[in-house]
């Protein structure tokens, strides 16, 4: 009944299935990961798909566990000192697929090039830690060896901080942080990333890459657990569209989706109690950026108006349907001690009364604007409610504005929109990994937005060791974020839904982060007749 998919791309997947398992033996899994990467190069993607890639293809000094755990990778052990400002790294024999062996300076020259200012790497700022690091960056000091981060030896990696923080060996797990083979980008420059160019460290290596089609991934026999890895190849499909990745799924052509945004919304409620559905809530937020630059959105007035005209409880009532929460505030629940602020009501009338303060009553004069969204069904489907709820509630009027996920992106970070489709999944459990994003030095800021009182908040709690204390002004500084100036509005917490056979598939497991590494997945064997 729902069950459809086009003969011809049936048809086309069939045939390569077919070929590809000639022998019915073969050892792969097949997943559905999303549109087109942007890239695979670990200092330029931003994305959660291409994340999954390169979290494949790269190894940084430490990973994480199918459980969302933090486990040793390069790093086989390492010493917390100076009170917590001093990290000293013990490398493992780990190589690259070329057979060379991986050592302390390739993190070096690797993070050297992250924080290059000509990189314009957009996680530069997860290294702001760092004893020097915002200061090279931004061009105030030019000799990187003036920079906490040293080299002894082939084995031993030293990190100073600025401030002790507690999430640090999370974040050295961030692929901004994987050490890169800078003799091959010196070689390919762009074209490193390609496939037969590409020199990688990880669990597996590129072996096929069809854009708009395919990603192929094969196991890397230069691996230093390579013993753990029970799959010996992956295909990851690529596909925006939730009907034709159901399908897929549905027809066994691929064995697992990762996304909620590949699943269908309109017949959840028919597969909810499937053994293959699996739900859980995790550490995202899918909310609307807002360019604070553009006309009429520069007052906060109306972006509060905006924010309080839209029920975001019928979203995930009637079209995300997936267990979802109504968000107030951009950090979800799950960190210990911190509390989020309530963030504004639904509440027309008072969205109403804003838009008139600011000179538009009824909407009349309201200059013309529109949402854009990557492709995708259920972004669809919200901008379009969203649209209704803003002409309803407010009387404006605001087109629609797809595009393909790299153009997106690229129409984010040159704020080429008016107010855009956004969601971030946390790259760590801190509520910093969602409020540095809108600080002014954040190249992930993307709204055009600057407040003073904001940026002095957020730099204080850096400051600040004492995590009650941290957490409070934290709190404050979200308060002005989601209730007084609005350069996002915040629309619901995400579920992570999964879909995959528990008697077939193995290696996944429920975690706040959403970290599935395609290094634990595994094919179950059938049971015994």
């Amino acid at each position: 009944m729902f069950f459809f998919i086009s003969s011809l791309l049936l048809a086309s997947f069939l045939f390569f299935l077919e070929g590809c398992n000639s022998n019915p033996a073969v050892n792969r899994i097949v997943i559905v990961n999303g549109p087109e990467p942007e890239s695979l190069d670990p200092q330029v993607i931003t994305g959660q798909l291409e994340g999954r890639i390169v979290n494949a293809l790269f190894e940084g000094l430490t990973t994480w566990n199918a459980k969302g755990e933090i486990v040793p990778a390069v790093a086989e052990k390492w010493d917390c000192l100076e009170e917590g400002t001093l990290y000293r790294f013990y490398l493992r024999k780990a190589y690259w697929n070329n057979g060379k062996p991986v050592v302390a300076n390739d993190f070096v020259l690797s993070w050297e090039r992250a924080l290059n200012p000509k990189q314009g790497s957009r996680y530069a700022d997860l290294f702001f830690w760092i004893k020097g690091a915002k200061d090279y960056n931004e061009g105030k000091i030019k000799d990187f060896s003036s920079v906490g981060i040293k080299a002894y030896g082939d084995a031993v990696l030293e990190i100073k901080l600025d401030y002790p923080i507690p999430f640090f060996l999370q974040l050295v797990a961030e692929p901004v942080f994987f050490p890169l083979p800078m003799d091959t980008i010196k070689i390919y420059g762009e074209d490193w990333i390609k496939v037969g160019n590409m020199v990688c460290n990880g669990p597996y290596v590129l072996k096929e890459w069809r854009i708009n089609d395919r990603i192929v991934l094969k196991k890397n026999p230069y691996y230093w657990g390579q013993t753990t890895i029970q799959t010996p190849e992956l295909v990851l499909l690529t596909t925006s569209k939730a009907s034709t990745a159901f399908n897929l799924f549905y027809c066994g052509i691929a064995d697992i989706i990762l996304d909620k945004g590949l699943v269908p919304t309109f017949f959840l409620d028919k597969i909810i109690h499937k053994s293959y559905f699996h739900c859980s809530p995790i550490f995202a937020t899918y909310f609307y950026r807002i360019n604070t630059q553009r006309k009429a959105l520069n007052d906060s007035r109306i972006r509060r108006a905006l924010a309080m005209a839209i029920d975001k409880s019928r979203i995930v009532k009637i079209i995300t349907r997936g267990g979802e929460l109504p968000a107030g505030s951009i950090t979800p629940p799950g960190v210990p001690g911190y509390v989020s602020p309530t963030g504004l009501p639904y509440d027309p009338k008072r969205a109403q009364q804003l838009l008139a303060e600011a000179g538009y009553p009824g909407g009349k004069g309201f200059p013309p604007l529109s949402i854009l969204y990557n492709s995708g069904e259920l972004n669809e489907q919200i901008a379009t409610e969203i649209q209704a709820m803003w002409y309803q509630n407010l009387g404006i009027h605001v087109g629609l504005r797809n595009q393909e996920w790299k153009v997106y992106l690229n129409s984010l970070s040159s704020l080429d929109f008016d107010i855009a489709r956004s969601s971030w999944v946390g790259d760590y459990a801190d509520p910093t990994t969602f409020l540095n994003l809108f600080t002014k030095s954040s190249p992930n800021n993307e709204t055009g937005w600057f407040n003073e009182h904001y940026e002095a908040l957020m730099h204080k709690a850096e400051k600040t060791v004492d995590e009650k204390l941290r957490f409070q002004i934290l709190q404050e500084g979200e308060r002005i974020l989601v209730e007084e100036e609005l350069p996002i509005i915040p629309l619901y917490f995400y579920s992570g839904i999964l879909l995959y056979d528990p008697n077939k598939i193995g290696g996944i497991e429920p975690n706040l982060l959403d970290e599935h590494p395609f290094s634990k997945l595994y094919l179950k064997k059938p049971p015994n007749p």
